[in-house]
């Protein structure tokens, strides 16, 4: 990727101070053409770029220029390095880890391995394919078509792929939606019998795709659980020690609002025996009825 590559020419610049044409393209595993075009990227991005003939040139950052050395501390390219881990974890192939030995580093940097990040789902083989599929298509601007397995049923949408986006634990794809005429994220595990098209489409000017939280689940449904002291350590891990009080009786209080009664009902009764639903009352109801149904299978 011409960015990679970008990236690669200026920290070795940066740390060697000069370089051929030939050198940067045998360590970027490109052309010296390409190099040279990559040179004028960087100029037209403002960092001034010189080329020397003779036995001691080369290429060089122009002196007097702003950038030094120290633009990339070794805590720097830590983070950078953590970060080129984080995305071999789902890419299926080992490119990130051929960009790591591109990027120059010093030895304590590079034994500095104490951040892992693990990008990786429960999905694993299935999901490595498909990411690499979509982000291909997000390149090369190809539409995408898939079935899309939702609460209300499956759909067969036409995506405009925008940009791939981890969250909440999983994998979503941004898109414009044809189906829907509106920019969606849709989760990839969620996405079936995918095909990349051949049309090609016309970027849109695109929202960030991190939608705020309260956007895509508000908060609207006011609820109150109490809990017996065995939940604790899954309120915690899921909202935060703060998310309950402990009453005199040893019971949890939670108060929190949720974006719709199925969600609320789900969450509770994956308590099994430890959550107990006070309010709303009209939901007390429902999850008694729901109870009564679900014994009378066992019943059978």
């Amino acid at each position: 990727m011409a960015v990679d590559r970008l990236i690669g020419i200026l920290a070795i610049l940066l740390r060697e101070e000069r370089a051929t044409a030939a050198q940067l393209a045998a360590r970027l595993e490109t052309s010296r053409r390409t190099i040279y075009r990559d040179m004028e990227r960087l100029c037209q991005a403002g960092i001034p770029l010189r080329s020397d003939r003779g036995k001691n040139g080369g290429i060089s950052i122009m002196e007097g220029y702003a950038m030094d050395s120290m633009l990339l501390t070794d805590a720097d390219r830590g983070a950078i390095l953590a970060g080129l881990r984080s995305l071999d974890s789902v890419s299926g192939t080992a490119y990130y880890k051929r960009l790591m030995e591109k990027l120059p580093q010093s030895r304590e940097a590079a034994e500095d391995d104490c951040v892992v990040i693990d990008l990786a789902s429960w999905y694993g083989p299935a999901l490595a394919p498909r990411l690499a599929e979509l982000k291909d298509a997000c390149a090369r601007r190809r539409l995408v078509r898939f079935t899309y397995c939702a609460p209300n049923g499956d759909s067969l949408r036409e995506v405009e792929p925008h940009k791939l986006v981890f969250r909440w634990s999983s994998w979503y794809l941004h898109g414009w939606c044809r189906e829907r005429e509106d920019w969606r994220l849709f989760k990839l595990n969620r996405m079936l019998e995918l095909e990349v098209l051949e049309e090609e489409f016309a970027p849109r000017p695109a929202p960030w795709p991190v939608t705020p939280a309260g956007q895509i689940y508000p908060e609207t449904l006011e609820a109150t659980v109490r809990f017996t002291p065995a939940a604790r350590w899954r309120l915690i891990d899921e909202y935060g020690a703060g998310s309950f009080t402990r009453e005199a009786d040893g019971s949890l209080l939670f108060r929190r609002g949720f974006p719709d009664k199925q969600e609320l009902i789900r969450w509770v009764l994956s308590f099994q025996d430890q959550a107990e639903l006070t309010e709303p009352e009209e939901l007390r109801e429902e999850i008694r009825n729901l109870s009564e149904t679900i014994r009378k299978k066992y019943d059978r």
